[in-house]
């Protein structure tokens, strides 16, 4: 089916800059330019720090979203191709108990995961934080909701996010949010009725893109293909804030994957990021501060492959937890047909969740939420391709049969553990001849009950909803939200955790972590609201140190 493909050139990188060659007299280098490093960068930056970022991936052209987007429409395109994945540069493994397929959602570049993701930002809840001593399981974190409240403020009004006050299970907040929330769908209106008669709250969903203009940016255009491309630019991703740092000063130097981090004698301080450029070239980027900002899987691994003798292990490895208690959320999914239609004026972000059964977890039930989705079913393309017949009987066929699905997502959370980690491969090795991650990820029976509870309740509703269940998605054959969690834990004890909880490693006195690998827990929520947040919190304690 290749002569489906538009012409590779449509949809090129772009060239980015020349020039790779190291920053002299840095302050603070930041590995990894997603949604953490270009929050970092842009607040060191706008304090005056000469900022280096170095980023593995290429940097991508904006104007070449839009054949990006009529590559996510095309079947003859595996997702990762939207964004240009490299099977050799993003080799993995997975030997867990679970298959986790790395690679689905992985995007390598300048603005990173931010480029496909969906856009949903919720904090996480208070009891989130104390999840042993409130919920019997788990671990507590060294920091409280509370302590983290500005800081979801903040990351609020950065990314621009558009929501309402109108989640009564929702942790206490205290200003809205910087957009209004989007209207619920039309099939939002139907989901309701079932709701209203089982006494199933629905409410909004806060959403990182602009339901309105906002920060120089379009508002949403209903293109509908959020995941994996907009665009239009109304969903936030990181090239605002990385080309926000450039513009006061920063240095981005994309195509760039550090190899390895070098320390001084005493193996106390990070001296130097040594990264490949493609002309085959290594190159030493110094640095007085260094803040890794490469996500759960990259980000272990990088310090894994900075062994040296100071640090046999790895860096930053003295409690033997690099890489240690990966974590991601489960998916649990009902579908359903009704007879009549459910996909009109359809956007492709959720606008209604539930929060009603979160709080009720313990010890053998995890958090929940719950999603109401208003572009279920099959998209038209497919159908079409599946169908034997073309003209007028394939348009009647399309609608007659598309457009009548309704179907509900969950996320639920899964609990740390340490047969759940991020190791080095050493039997197979990337295009720079370095062992990959390999991910092997087990999963709980906490969960795997979540995930029945889950069912019931989506069963229940599109049941009351009167709709014929066509499908289902649970503790049988769930997978993954693609969100890496937990692989750097952030604790008080140097003996059981990576970071402290300002952030920074326990073990190098320069050398900072901002992502979601930070987490002790995982909850239930999306995580990126929560990295933003920890990432201007880990901004604040570099610039208290430098």
């Amino acid at each position: 089916m290749s002569e489906r493909r538009p012409p590779a050139e449509s949809a090129a990188p772009r060239e980015g800059a020349a020039d790779r060659t190291p920053v002299e007299d840095a302050d603070v280098c930041v590995i990894g330019a997603g949604p953490a490093g270009g929050l970092v960068a842009d607040r060191l930056a706008t304090e005056g720090y000469e900022v280096v970022i170095l980023e593995a991936g290429p940097r991508f052209s904006f104007e070449d979203r839009l054949a990006r987007q009529e590559r996510a429409v095309r079947p003859a395109y595996d997702r990762p191709e939207v964004w240009d994945g490299d099977p050799e540069r993003d080799a993995h493994s997975a030997t867990g108990e679970w298959f986790y397929p790395l690679n689905h959602t992985r995007v390598k570049g300048v603005g990173g995961t931010t480029l496909h993701w969906q856009g949903m930002v919720m904090r996480l809840h208070e009891d989130d934080f104390n999840s042993e001593s409130e919920r019997g399981v788990g671990v507590d974190w060294p920091i409280d909701y509370e302590d983290l409240r500005p800081y979801y403020a903040e990351a609020e009004r950065e990314l621009g996010v558009a929501g309402a006050d109108d989640n009564p299970f929702g942790p206490p907040r205290e200003e809205p949010h910087p957009l209004p929330a989007f209207k619920p769908s039309y099939s939002d209106s139907l989901f309701a009725e079932a709701c209203d008669e089982l006494e199933i709250a629905m409410h909004s969903v806060p959403n990182a893109r602009n339901s309105e203009a906002y920060d120089d940016r379009s508002a949403c255009v209903a293109y509908g293909t959020c995941q994996p491309v907009c665009p239009s630019g109304a969903k936030y991703d990181a090239t605002v804030h990385v080309e926000r740092a450039e513009e006061k000063g920063a240095t981005v130097i994309d195509r760039a994957p550090v190899q390895r981090l070098e320390h001084d004698a005493d193996g106390d301080l990070l001296e130097a990021a040594v990264y490949a450029t493609p002309d085959g070239e290594e190159h030493r980027q110094t640095a007085d501060a260094f803040v890794i900002a490469c996500g759960g899987v990259e980000t272990p691994r990088l310090l894994l492959l900075s062994e040296s003798d100071r640090h046999p292990d790895g860096l930053a490895n003295s409690s033997g937890l690099v890489g240690k208690f990966f974590m991601d959320h489960l998916f649990a999914g009902t579908d359903g047909v009704l007879d009549e239609p459910t996909r009109q004026n359809h956007v492709g972000f959720l606008t209604s969740e539930s929060h009603q059964f979160y709080d009720e977890a313990d010890e053998e039930i995890a958090p929940l939420k719950l999603e109401f989705f208003n572009y279920a079913g099959p998209s038209p393309v497919g159908m079409a391709l599946e169908e034997t017949v073309w003209g007028d009987e394939l348009l009647e066929r399309l609608r007659s049969s598309y457009g009548h699905h309704v179907g509900m997502g969950a996320l639920v959370e899964q609990l740390p553990r340490q047969d759940s980690y991020v190791a080095l491969d050493p039997s197979e090795t990337d295009d720079h001849g370095n062992p990959v991650p390999d991910v092997h990820w087990n999963v709980d029976d906490r969960a795997l009950r979540t995930l029945e509870r889950a069912n019931e309740l989506q069963e229940r509703i599109l049941t009351a909803l009167g709709a014929e269940i066509t499908g289902q998605v649970g503790p049988d054959n769930t997978g993954p939200a693609y969100h890496h969690m937990g692989t750097t834990r952030m604790g008080d004890d140097p003996d059981e955790s990576v970071v402290t909880p300002r952030l920074r490693t326990h073990d190098l006195e320069n050398c900072w972590i901002a992502s979601s690998s930070v987490f002790p827990t995982a909850g239930a929520m999306n995580p990126t609201l929560t990295i933003a947040a920890l990432s201007l919190k880990a901004a604040e304690h570099v610039l208290e140190s430098i």
